[in-house]
């Protein structure tokens, strides 16, 4: 019984972080390079206001860096609409496209 209330609490707009999403191990593989690259790439940015460089020098660094994040959430939201929504709309859940249209926002306000 217990389980079954977990379940449904998972299904609830309050406790999205139980959703979970299912990427092949070779996407989740090539999402980690990118983060790991990026990752680097802000040490990288920190290192050079630490050493006072050109700021048009970190503007450039900056927007390889928001270039890199971009390519990360395109691949993800790639994979939530052919997983996650065709799933979910498949099932009759028509508030996945009320959730993609947020999510699309979002990806959009940067």
């Amino acid at each position: 019984m217990e389980e079954t209330v977990k379940e449904e609490a998972c299904h609830t707009e309050e406790a999205t972080s139980c959703r979970k999403s299912h990427h092949p191990e070779r996407v989740k593989k090539d999402l980690t390079t990118r983060l790991n690259r990026i990752e680097g790439q802000i040490r990288g940015i920190k290192g050079m206001i630490d050493k006072d460089v050109y700021c048009d020098d970190i503007i450039t660094q900056l927007s390889a860096t928001q270039s890199a994040l971009n390519s990360v959430a395109k691949i993800l939201l790639e994979g939530h609409l052919k997983g996650c929504v065709v799933d979910r709309l498949s099932e009759g859940d028509e508030a996945v496209l009320d959730e993609l249209v947020i999510t699309i926002q979002k990806l959009m306000k940067k």
